[in-house]
């Protein structure tokens, strides 16, 4: 109980505040989204429905090399952001460990409000927390996009879909399918989701107050992104087949 309010006095009432903001900010906008996602089309539900497309007409190719390296490539984003992170992660960690010359230049930042080493030691490893699950998010995306490329591979041939007795096997298979790259997309999606929050933390060198504007501000772009962007309206545009 000691440890726990010597701890809680560390920070100042207005630092927990910020942080509190953050993370229910955070967590909150995650459940929003996906909620908000099952009345009004997202990227990523837009996107979801077209993997399921994809992979319902890779079922009639026999030949599914450009499907399995178009899979393959998609890994390629997560992969960046997964090396990304480690430099960030060790960097962070080089400012931990040299917290008296991080402290100095923090004061130096305009507008900065004078905190004490053990204070930014804190702010640091809240940063170095947000990446770490970032690097997690990337990582996990990459491996469930080799699946992904994986149930391609493993696809019988267009003549065995056709020639089966069961005439849901081959909507089943392309509904798996594109269920297992509908989740790696999810996943990159929350390791990105954390890099833009993690701007958001970077304002709480500067203070509280920043710290939780930028928060708001970051949640901002991300549901604009993600609900109301020019793309989401593309890719839900009805196509008219050829006469």
């Amino acid at each position: 109980m000691d440890f726990l309010l010597r701890l809680i006095r560390v920070l100042p009432l207005a630092d927990w505040l910020a942080l509190g903001t953050f993370f229910a900010g955070w967590i909150g906008y995650v459940r929003f989204s996906k909620a908000r996602a099952q009345r009004r089309p997202s990227v990523l539900a837009s996107t979801n429905r077209i993997r399921g497309e994809w992979m319902l007409e890779a079922t009639f190719r026999d030949n599914r090399i450009v499907d399995a390296a178009v899979s393959q490539s998609m890994a390629s984003s997560p992969s960046f952001f997964a090396s990304t992170t480690i430099f960030i992660i060790g960097g962070l960690m080089a400012a931990i460990g040299a917290a008296e010359k991080t402290a100095e230049m923090v004061h130096d930042l305009p507008f900065a409000t004078p905190t004490s080493t053990l204070v930014l030691d804190l702010k640091l490893l809240v940063l170095t927390g947000i990446f770490v699950h970032a690097f997690f998010r990337f990582t996990w995306s990459m491996r469930q996009y080799s699946f992904g490329a994986l149930l391609i591979g493993a696809a019988p041939s267009s003549k065995d879909f056709d020639s089966t007795t069961d005439p849901d096997f081959r909507r089943r298979y392309a509904d798996r399918a594109g269920r297992v790259l509908a989740l790696a997309a999810e996943t990159f999606n929350d390791g990105l989701r954390a890099v833009y929050l993690s701007f958001a933390a970077v304002l709480w060198f500067l203070s509280p107050l920043a710290f939780m504007v930028g928060t708001v501000g970051v949640i901002g772009v991300l549901y604009r992104r993600e609900f109301h962007s020019d793309v989401v309206a593309l890719l839900n545009e009805p196509v008219n087949e050829p006469a």
